[in-house]
């Protein structure tokens, strides 16, 4: 059975949130005694760990809901300056500061804008006010923290 492009592009960002963020103790910590240093590290470790917590909950809404590869291809060009790509056969990212803080956020704000494509174009032309109908949406489908980092 061959996958759908909508498969495709969602495997591929399964495979790229799993990657390693292969963060340099090193950049935090100077020596032993360093606590600052290592404070540092463990709230960037945190902060990588929550983003790929994020990224798998919204790509379970994307699978769930069978958002258009058109969509999601969309959300690439528009999301997080497009500095995550789909080339219709791989991703590929343009660093912007740090690798192993941004590679995890570039998918989550590729999901969210897609998600909210999906969600703006499911309303009625008459509904007034969509962007807080989705952001209302947003909290009660994923909860308040992830509503209120990727859907402003």
């Amino acid at each position: 059975m061959e996958a759908t492009p909508t498969t495709t592009i969602t495997n591929a960002l399964h495979v790229w949130i799993r990657q390693r963020p292969g963060l340099e103790p090193g950049n935090y910590i100077s020596g032993w005694h360093d606590t600052e240093g290592r404070r540092a590290y463990r709230a960037e470790v945190r902060s990588i760990t929550r983003d790929l917590h994020d990224a798998r909950a919204l790509l379970a809404y994307v699978e769930r809901n069978a958002i258009y590869a058109e969509d999601l291809t969309e959300a690439f060009r528009s999301a997080y300056s497009g500095r995550l790509s789909w080339d219709g056969v791989r991703l590929d990212y343009c660093t912007g500061q740090y690798w192993p803080t941004e590679y995890r956020r570039a998918v989550c704000a590729v999901l969210a804008s897609a998600i909210w494509y999906y969600w703006r174009d499911s309303m009625k032309p008459e509904d007034t006010d969509k962007a807080d109908k989705i952001r209302k949406t947003a909290r009660l489908v994923f909860g308040r923290g992830i509503a209120s980092r990727w859907f402003r």
